[in-house]
């Protein structure tokens, strides 16, 4: 007997959901190789405190587990995560879910650059340093394992996130 077919809206709200999972995946599986610990990883949306609307967060501890050559190149990295994470699972980029991010990143490297155009190559530099970085094996194997785990339990502490990455780290060390 032939299944019903899936209902296509049900269809879409998955594959929007995953996709936000893997989104913020990259941002904890950067975060992690960069040193910084995590609080938790949600996909549960809610407001943001600048107002608008999130579909999930990666919500970072103060502090760093190890010392940054470039605090700001590492923030800007974490943030430009989430979309190259995302676009693994998508195929694509997609600015306008990841237009907070990409905000914050102008913001965060106005200061490195004198023109918009260096500003430019430089966010350009970064963007393809994220994916290098992410395109690593046990990186891109740590964010579907915490997509997956997302997806199953929509939040997840940064000790269970931790513990993922370990794994995947172990597996292709």
């Amino acid at each position: 007997m032939n299944e019903p077919a899936a209902d296509p809206a049900a269809r879409q709200a998955a594959i929007e959901l995953t996709a936000t999972a893997y989104h913020e995946a990259g941002h904890a599986v950067m975060a992690i190789s960069l040193g910084r610990p995590i609080q938790k990883v949600t996909i549960a949306p809610g407001p943001l405190q600048t107002g608008g609307y999130r579909l999930g967060v990666c919500e970072l501890r103060k502090g760093r587990g190890r010392a940054s050559q470039d605090v700001i190149e590492d923030e800007a990295l974490i943030l430009l995560a989430g979309m190259v994470a995302e676009a693994r699972f998508t195929g694509r980029y997609c600015p306008r879910g990841a237009a907070a991010d990409l905000r914050t990143v102008e913001r965060v490297l106005e200061g490195r650059a004198k023109t918009q155009r260096q500003l430019e190559r430089l966010q350009r530099r970064l963007l393809d340093k994220t994916e290098h970085l992410l395109s690593d094996e046990a990186h891109a194997v740590a964010i579907e394992r915490i997509a997956k785990e997302l997806i199953e339990k929509t939040t997840i502490s940064g000790r269970a996130v931790r513990h993922l990455f370990e794994q995947a780290q172990q597996q292709f060390g």
